[in-house]
């Protein structure tokens, strides 16, 4: 007989795993149609960040250590009652996931804050496979960057086999030499590309190592949960393909050379394994002049002697497609700002005002926030015009929907379907999507000091 606390505890050590919580629910005997929720409770912990010492004031979903890997399963219920047990108000959103309007947890504009010893419950069936993360959307540049960042990985039943699989949860941490939180901005910094963190890590760890079967296929998942650091992959050692970005599947496949990543985005990789074991294999971050090694993996046992060429493509999400004849423009200039600083707000304002989107800068997580950008039909198709008028690159986050990158101003690109687009200065991108989703969604910079300090808005499905 499995007691509900044995079983919570115990999903709490197969997420942090990467087991998932989706299996541990079918081993449990949890019905499909009535999910027993997750329960995702905010605590404020101690950890090992750096070898001086343990760091006061993490925060994290648990008892200890890193948030859970959450596991769902394409076109299945999933529940989860979030439970806050820190002193600010919080909330949850899924990050990616096509869900309900009332389940995607922005204060005001869809629910209520959850307060300190309050709960709130979320339900919703994930439509997609694919990588996703989960994250706050209150107070976002304390909270996620203390760590109340986590990975989401939905399954598809029919995706090819792998040998091994991996999660990599990729952030920084603002950290001084006694390992203890400084603060978590800088205005000067805010004002351009962010404020970097001092301490990089993947799954909370420094250059963790991983074994994986000698000639096998790995499916490698990344996610950047980082508030502010932009990615250039590179991996060593092996053949590696990219074969989904922001969960999903890639039109052709492509090696990840120096491919840049921002924060809110994800990565699959699939990794042939050397036959020699003990060799490794590398995965970097080339950007920058501080190039860094995130993690490896060791070949271990018998060569598999796996092909990737034998590796079957990934299915499609059922994403509808844009009508390119009937779609509607919507323009949207990126730019900075110089108009008055917003008023400060519960979820936490930084007091500046640097950047706007279509010269208007958001006010902050206020019961009355702006017009929304625009108004559009459910069921229509749309094509946003945007134009990035600024010299720092930007992750541009679309909630509850979905779209195709259709052209760029700057180099090719692949028709690829998203939620999060990295624009470079002075490009000019379209990017074609059916509003399928009606409700209140927020479009913003995934770089927290740009959403947090103007670059955020909200487009309206009725």
């Amino acid at each position: 007989m499995i007691t509900r606390r044995a079983l919570l505890k115990t999903a709490a050590i197969a997420g942090a795993s990467g087991f998932g919580l989706a299996a541990i629910g079918r081993i449990g005997g949890w019905a499909a149609t009535t999910p027993e929720p997750v329960v995702l409770r905010t605590a404020k912990i101690q950890a090992n960040l750096m070898d001086v010492g343990q760091t006061r004031d993490v925060l994290t979903y648990g008892n200890a250590g890193m948030p859970p890997v959450i596991r769902m399963k394409k076109g299945e219920p999933f529940a989860a009652r979030l439970v806050n047990a820190i002193d600010d108000p919080t909330t949850i959103h899924w990050h990616g996931i096509r869900l309900p309007n009332k389940m995607d947890g922005v204060p005001f504009l869809v629910q209520p804050y959850v307060y300190t010893g309050d709960h709130f419950d979320y339900a919703f069936t994930p439509p997609d496979a694919g990588t996703f993360w989960y994250h706050p959307h209150c107070n976002t540049l304390e909270q996620m960057g203390h760590g109340l960042t986590g990975v989401i990985v939905v399954e598809n039943p029919n995706d090819p086999k792998f040998d091994a699989e991996f999660v990599l949860n990729l952030r920084d941490w603002r950290l001084g030499d006694d390992a203890q939180f400084i603060d978590q901005f800088r205005p000067r910094d805010a004002a351009r590309t962010g404020t970097y963190g001092t301490v990089r890590t993947a799954n909370w760890l420094d250059q963790p190592q991983y074994d994986a079967p000698a000639g096998g296929l790995v499916r490698l998942r990344v996610a950047i949960t980082d508030v502010t650091r932009i990615y250039a992959f590179r991996v060593d050692g092996a053949e590696a393909d990219v074969i989904a970005l922001d969960g999903n599947p890639v039109p052709q496949r492509f090696a990840p050379d120096a491919l840049l990543i921002g924060p809110g985005q994800r990565l699959e990789l699939a990794v042939r394994m050397p036959d020699n074991e003990g060799a490794l294999v590398t995965l970097r971050d080339v950007r920058g002049t501080k190039p860094k090694a995130l993690a490896t993996l060791r070949a271990v046992g018998a060569s598999l002697k796996r092909d990737s060429r034998d590796l079957a493509p990934l299915e499609a999400n059922p994403v509808p497609e844009v009508d390119l004849t009937t779609a509607q423009h919507i323009s949207l200039a990126l730019s900075a700002t110089a108009e008055n600083v917003p008023s400060d707000s519960i979820c936490g304002s930084l007091g500046y005002s640097f950047w706007a989107i279509n010269k208007v800068p958001w006010p902050g997580d206020t019961p009355d926030p702006t017009a929304p950008l625009a108004e559009l039909k459910l069921g229509k198709s749309y094509v946003i015009d945007m134009e990035n008028l600024t010299p720092q690159s930007h992750p541009m986050h679309l909630h509850g929907m979905s779209f195709k990158v259709l052209s760029s101003s700057t180099r090719p690109v692949q028709p690829l379907i998203s939620d999060t687009y990295l624009i470079q200065p002075n490009e000019k991108v379209s990017l074609g999507f059916v509003a399928d989703n009606p409700g209140d969604w927020l479009l913003h910079c995934h770089i927290i000091e740009h959403q947090k300090s103007g670059m955020t808005s909200y487009v309206r499905v009725v």
